[in-house]
């Protein structure tokens, strides 16, 4: 990876975490367009937890006291896990392609 492709990559890595831990701290807190429907339709009052509304990021928020803090802290976590993902998947999928022009070139010299 040439020094320009790195820098590009920690630029965009040190927007998407200011973006997730310090912009989300002024994210509206008004209801979004599914729960303000729900609510001018009046079933607002019928919906349930879901089955993970328990874990640690619940409502993308740690369990806290400062709601801003734990919203920020939440949205780096968030970028984290995607990034992890993301790039685990990437590597797996460039080492199998790797592992098969390896695989080609060597039967093709049988």
């Amino acid at each position: 990876m040439s020094r320009r492709n790195r820098t590009l990559w920690v630029v965009a890595l040190v927007v998407a975490l200011f973006i997730a831990g310090v912009a989300s701290w002024y994210a509206s807190s008004s209801p979004d367009g599914l729960e303000w429907a729900a609510e001018q339709a009046g079933f607002l009052d019928t919906a349930e937890d879901s089955a993970v509304a328990g874990s640690p990021l619940a409502d993308y928020q740690l369990n806290g006291e400062d709601s801003r803090l734990s919203g920020g802290v939440a949205g780096v976590v968030g970028v984290i896990a995607v990034l992890g993902v993301a790039g685990s998947l990437t590597w797996a999928l460039r080492r199998r392609g790797r592992d098969a022009v390896t695989h080609d070139a060597m039967t093709a010299k049988d």
